[in-house]
């Protein structure tokens, strides 16, 4: 009974981590939303950097023209759609999270259960065959 109760009380622990670092609270004023956006966009001169790190210009008007769509009232998907469109998918240094790109986000979760499951019975088999 304490064996089924620590598990469960572990995976409620791992799904509430789970969820609390993808539901990050959201920047609140226009100007944390700007360099959100552009902490997820590669500067396409500078490779390895994203728009909120890099000093060249492409990577200024990038800043500008979020600034702008943030102003028109865009969501920042939107935005990072745009962007993706416009420079393509691989400027955008968080993919998408549907089609074939969501397997990024999938597979780990997975993967980590899988792992956590085939553990779990091990160690059941174990306990059995030590008894």
């Amino acid at each position: 009974m304490r064996l089924k109760l620590s598990y469960g009380l572990m995976a409620i622990v791992l799904v509430g981590a789970l969820w609390a670092g993808t539901h990050g609270g959201s920047p609140q004023t226009p100007a944390e939303r700007a360099q959100a956006i552009a902490q997820t966009i590669m500067c396409p001169v500078c490779r390895g950097q994203s728009v909120d790190r890099s000093d060249s210009p492409a990577a200024n008007e990038i800043r500008i023209e979020i600034t702008r769509r943030i102003a028109e009232g865009q969501s920042d998907d939107e935005i990072r759609d745009y962007f993706g469109r416009k420079l393509g998918p691989d400027v955008l240094l968080r993919p998408t999270s549907s089609g074939f790109a969501g397997l990024v986000w999938v597979l780990p979760v997975v993967g980590f259960v899988l792992a956590a499951s085939a553990l779990a019975v091990a160690f059941v088999r174990w306990r059995r065959w030590a008894d």
